[in-house]
């Protein structure tokens, strides 16, 4: 038997993206971000979402650009921290001692100390209610090298990546892998 929950925020897990501007001065901001995630393969385009009221609204807006940065499990004080203070009133960098890094693809900046970086220009803007959704093409692709790669994919487990809990606003690393994608069903036709 199932249980109905109502109209809510269900989906597991969402990642923990740090997303990165300049404002119009040309000061580096980052806010965290888990509405999220892949929304094309070809061209290569990434989606974020957030509210209007955030500080980085106006820079996306403007710069028609942005870093999403994608921290460690030893970085989530500091991704966190990114969540919950406005760029308005503090400069981020400087409290968490992380390194704005201008990006050579797009007007923003990268995370230094982030395993993976993603530079991003806005092709679209999308009004949704509450949330406006930023639909960014990849432009470049960095990744630490110390993170060792299998072919030209990183290894997540080097990565260690952070998901966030909607509903519960608890922060997780990632588990054990389970099976390989689109073989383990091949089993099902034999």
């Amino acid at each position: 038997m199932k249980k109905n929950l109502g109209a809510k925020l269900m989906l597991y897990p969402t990642p923990v993206l740090v997303v990165a501007t300049y404002d119009k001065e040309g000061n580096p901001n980052a806010m965290a971000a888990a509405w999220g995630g892949i929304c094309c393969s070809s061209p290569p385009c990434v989606t974020i979402s957030l509210r209007k009221a955030t500080y980085t609204y106006d820079s996306l807006m403007e710069k028609k650009a942005f870093t999403i940065n994608i921290p460690s499990e030893n970085y989530v004080k500091e991704a966190d921290y990114f969540g919950i203070v406005s760029g308005k009133k503090e400069d981020k960098f400087a409290k968490t001692g992380l390194t704005p890094v201008k990006s050579e693809f797009v007007d923003a900046p990268y995370i230094s100390e982030f395993p993976i970086n993603i530079e991003c220009k806005i092709i679209q803007v999308i009004e949704l209610g509450l949330h406006t959704q930023f639909i960014g093409e990849v432009m470049n692709v960095k990744i630490d090298d110390t993170i060792q790669e299998k072919g030209n994919q990183p290894i997540i487990e080097q990565i260690k990546p952070l998901l966030f809990a909607p509903d519960s606003s608890n922060y997780y690393g990632i588990g054990e892998q389970v099976a390989k994608a689109y073989s383990i069903g091949k089993e099902i036709g034999k």
